[in-house]
């Protein structure tokens, strides 16, 4: 009866799991096609249902499973086509790639990527499929398979096409070429003349009007001379903050004269702009300049210069010199005749036909015209609209104008113009090219953008996986540390590291990670603020106070500078810009320090004034006396010894209120205060030169005869930088 009944149940349970298999299939919609066994039958299906006994047990359930293995080899075999093959050569890796991302890529399985990310300071926990890995862990991941990869970057550089805009080839047909005014450029040293010099032949009050003598940017003008000839001469500075203007200057030069005070002789600027001649191939003209002063010796010029080869007519060489004043005007004429005949002799041609060809000698901005710049033109004739490209920004010529602002129609190979209508202000040197149309234009600068762009990446990423390498090192080095102790026991020690930090507001984290001064610099044009972030660039004190340049560019201080100082705690800094008076009290309302100069040395020393103020103070011993161990002995007081150092005062004096040092075989063993300072049997505030006393210190600490006794005071100050700019 029980056999019976456990055969029923039996019975039961197979009919149960046939069941589910034929509702599954059901499903699917494939009982149909691939399912047929109650065709085996001579009942019919309303019979076979109703009697369970005509029921074939065995066979029903055999087809049900072998119908589901069917299924499940189906299943995994379009999974199997699915799979991606394994990559035997290089993965292509990209930043930013998920976990599910790069398996795909290498061809593996997500676990394979889990088990790689072992060897790493990820917390596998928090990994998902979706989780984006940094660049030096998919790297790591790729060297750990036996991989090799490649960036998926340098496939879409290559496809890129080069839109560029070039120069035209160099034609030297005679019937093409016409007659050009030299480029002349003034060199010299600070404050030898040149400015007064081009005020001579020019006849402007130019020199009046700069501050301190020095010439604070290039400018570019057309001297006409009473015989008709036309000379364009190009100001540099002398100053040695602008030695990247002073060489800009010869690159676009056919002659340099070269300005020497005949009473101060070589100078460090004369030496350089006769390097930055040499350098250009550019021929000098020597002016010797004040010569109507009485201690004027030009010929000690001359014999100075040989020194840097460069060798006078008169001493056998090929060098022109001239003695002239040029405050007085003598000689002036002399000057110019001898510049006119050495560009006779150079044959100064260029062709004034087709596309132009420039140079930007300065740009500057306008409140009411906009981004402006000083060129040079080279090739081909300058007109209103026409379409340039200089740099990373180009112009539909809008205006042109001469040294003296007054509009022109055109300018030819030689003359120095002013032109209007760029974009943006390009930076002063960069090559100009006119182009066939405004796209034409907006396709060469997206070309240089793209250009710069992929070069910064390029750096960017060097100086991200150098840092990342130097992190992993210090990681590594931290791990090892930690390695002997369990994941409780490095808890613990990283929160007591950490702990300090951990209830400081976020500002004094700051404050206390780094100590830096935000500037934003601005000036009157690029040239000043090239010579500007080349100091900068040679500031080399970041351990002691940090320098961010937030911002820079041209022209007055504005609102937008005022809200930037104020989200960086930063300060403003002008060169030859001004700032009105809405600007000044926005400033003074928010506590933003706008600092303006006109002279670039005393920019320097502010600014030097501003580092020295973000810098802590220092505690710095002042010795007031100093006295010898002549005896020792002991004083009992209660139950307690105390020692006691009988001492001769050898110089200055020892005051009871200031702080002691004890000084044994030259090393500082205590640092404190006296306990007692007697004279004989008397406690006294102050023992003088020659002097015995008895003392003891706040610290129960033995004497021995020879120490040195050292009274000295602590005074709070103010730290300086040790940044030398190099003037």
């Amino acid at each position: 009866m029980n056999r019976g009944l456990l055969l029923r149940f039996e019975n039961l349970v197979q009919l149960r799991g046939a069941c589910q298999q034929l509702r599954a299939l059901s499903s699917r919609k494939l009982c149909g096609a691939q399912w047929k066994p109650v065709q085996s039958f001579a009942h019919p299906m309303g019979s076979f249902l109703l009697h369970p006994h005509l029921w074939p047990k065995d066979r029903l359930l055999s087809a049900a499973l072998s119908q589901c293995r069917y299924l499940a080899t189906k299943e995994e075999t379009k999974k199997k086509k699915k799979k991606i093959q394994l990559m035997r050569g290089e993965v292509e890796i990209r930043q930013m790639m998920t976990v599910e991302e790069l398996a795909r890529a290498m061809g593996k399985d997500i676990d394979h990527i889990y088990e790689a990310l072992l060897y790493t300071d990820i917390n596998l926990d928090s990994v998902e499929p979706d989780s984006i890995l940094h660049e030096d862990h998919i790297k790591m991941i790729v060297q750990k398979s036996g991989m090799k990869y490649k960036s998926a970057r340098l496939k879409e550089e290559k496809e890129r096409k080069n839109t560029d805009a070039v120069k035209r080839q160099v034609v030297n047909y005679p019937a093409v070429l016409t007659p050009r005014p030299p480029v002349v450029t003034i060199l010299g040293h600070v404050d030898h003349g040149k400015t007064t010099l081009l005020d001579s032949l020019r006849k402007s009050q130019v020199a009046a009007m700069e501050a301190g003598g020095i010439t604070q940017h290039i400018g570019a003008f057309l001297v006409r001379l009473p015989s008709g000839e036309k000379i364009t001469f190009l100001d540099t500075p002398g100053h040695a903050a602008f030695s990247a203007m002073r060489a800009r200057g010869t690159n676009v030069t056919d002659i340099v004269i070269l300005v020497v005070a005949a009473e101060d002789g070589v100078m460090q600027q004369t030496i350089e702009s006769i390097e930055h001649a040499k350098n250009a191939g550019v021929p000098l003209i020597l002016a010797i300049n004040k010569c109507d002063k009485p201690e004027a010796d030009p010929e000690r010029v001359k014999k100075e210069l040989l020194a840097h080869d460069v060798v006078c007519e008169d001493l056998g060489g090929d060098v022109q010199a001239v003695n002239i004043s040029a405050l007085k005007g003598e000689n002036l004429m002399v000057l110019a005749e001898a510049t006119v005949a050495l560009a006779e002799m150079l044959e100064l041609k260029a062709d004034a036909t087709g596309l132009v060809e420039g140079t930007v000698i300065e740009s500057r901005k306008d409140r009411g015209k906009g981004p402006l710049t000083t060129a040079i033109i080279q090739r081909g004739t300058l007109r209103k609209g026409c379409v340039l490209v200089a740099g990373k920004t180009w112009a539909k010529v809008r205006f042109l104008f001469d040294e003296n602002g007054r509009a022109v129609d055109a300018a030819s190979p030689g003359i120095p113009v002013e032109i209007m209508g760029w974009k943006e202000a390009p930076s002063a040197g960069d090559e100009i090219l006119e182009v066939e149309s405004e796209q034409r234009a907006q396709e060469v600068v997206a070309w240089r953008t793209y250009v710069e762009q992929q070069e910064k990446l390029k750096k960017d990423l060097e100086v991200i996986e150098a840092k990342q390498k130097e992190h992993r090192l210090e990681y590594e080095k931290k791990q090892q540390k930690l390695a002997h102790l369990t994941w409780r026991q490095r808890k613990a020690v990283l929160y007591k590291a950490n702990k300090h930090r951990m209830f400081l507001r976020p500002k004094e984290r700051t404050e206390k990670d780094e100590n830096t001064l935000a500037l934003i610099v601005k000036g009157d044009v690029d040239g000043s603020l090239e010579a500007i972030l080349n100091i900068l660039d040679s500031y080399d004190c970041e351990d002691e106070c940090k320098l961010d340049i937030v911002y820079f560019g041209m022209g007055d201080v504005s609102e937008n500078d005022i809200s930037l100082a104020e989200a960086f705690n930063g300060v403003i800094f002008g060169f030859s810009v001004k700032a009105n008076d809405s600007i000044k009290k926005l400033a003074d309302k928010k506590g933003i320090k706008i600092k303006l100069h006109n002279i670039i040395y005393k920019l320097i020393e502010d600014l030097k004034d501003e580092l020295n103020c973000r810098l802590p103070s220092a505690m710095v011993e002042t010795t007031i006396g100093e006295a010898s161990v002549l005896d020792t002995f002991s004083v009992t007081v209660g139950k307690n010894k105390i020692p006691v150092a009988g001492c001769r005062v050898h110089k200055g004096l020892l005051d009871r209120k200031m702080k002691f040092k004890l000084i044994r075989n030259r090393d500082v063993i205590w640092k404190g205060c006296l306990s007692s300072l007697k004279h004989h049997k008397d406690d006294v505030q102050v023992i003088k030169t020659g002097m015995d006393c008895g003392l003891s210190l706040d610290k129960n600490l033995e004497f021995n005869i020879g120490d040195e006794i050292i009274c000295y005071e602590e005074k709070e100050v103010q730290q300086t930088t040790s940044w030398d700019p190099g003037f």
